[in-house]
């Protein structure tokens, strides 16, 4: 069985992710990781193609993404005084499908090593045949 892995290690691997920006932008990592891991609106594929954005995104779109979370976040606030068990339920969610983000990125890595190994044994044979 697989080791578990925990919140903290989903945040140290979307956090390094995140490092990847243009360095002619500049914004605050943590908390725009704070803003996406905690996001009720968006699930794990939507959070994961904002991540996979990060190294294209403008300086312009990292503030209106902090802009849009910080906004929900603020209303998702206020809903919880009327709502507190739907809420609960979306923030119990959300603590889900942000684990599940591992997995997904874990795949990737599998996958490109997959293909990786493949092309080099491609490469060997057509060297072998003299290609």
């Amino acid at each position: 069985m697989a080791p578990k892995i925990t919140e903290q290690e989903v945040d140290k691997l979307v956090l390094g992710l995140l490092m990847g920006h243009s360095s002619a932008v500049k914004v605050d990592a943590k908390t725009f990781l704070d803003l996406l891991k905690h996001s009720l609106s968006l699930n794990t594929m939507e959070k994961k193609r904002v991540v996979d954005a990060v190294p294209t995104l403008s300086q312009f779109q990292f503030d209106e993404l902090s802009k849009v979370f910080t906004e929900e976040r603020e209303k998702f606030k206020e809903l919880a005084k009327q709502h507190p068990d739907d809420i609960k339920k979306l923030l119990k969610k959300q603590q889900t499908e942000w684990m599940q983000l591992w997995d997904l990125y874990k795949a990737e890595a599998e996958n490109k090593g997959k293909q990786d190994e493949d092309k080099a044994k491609e490469d060997e044979i057509k060297k072998s045949l003299g290609l």
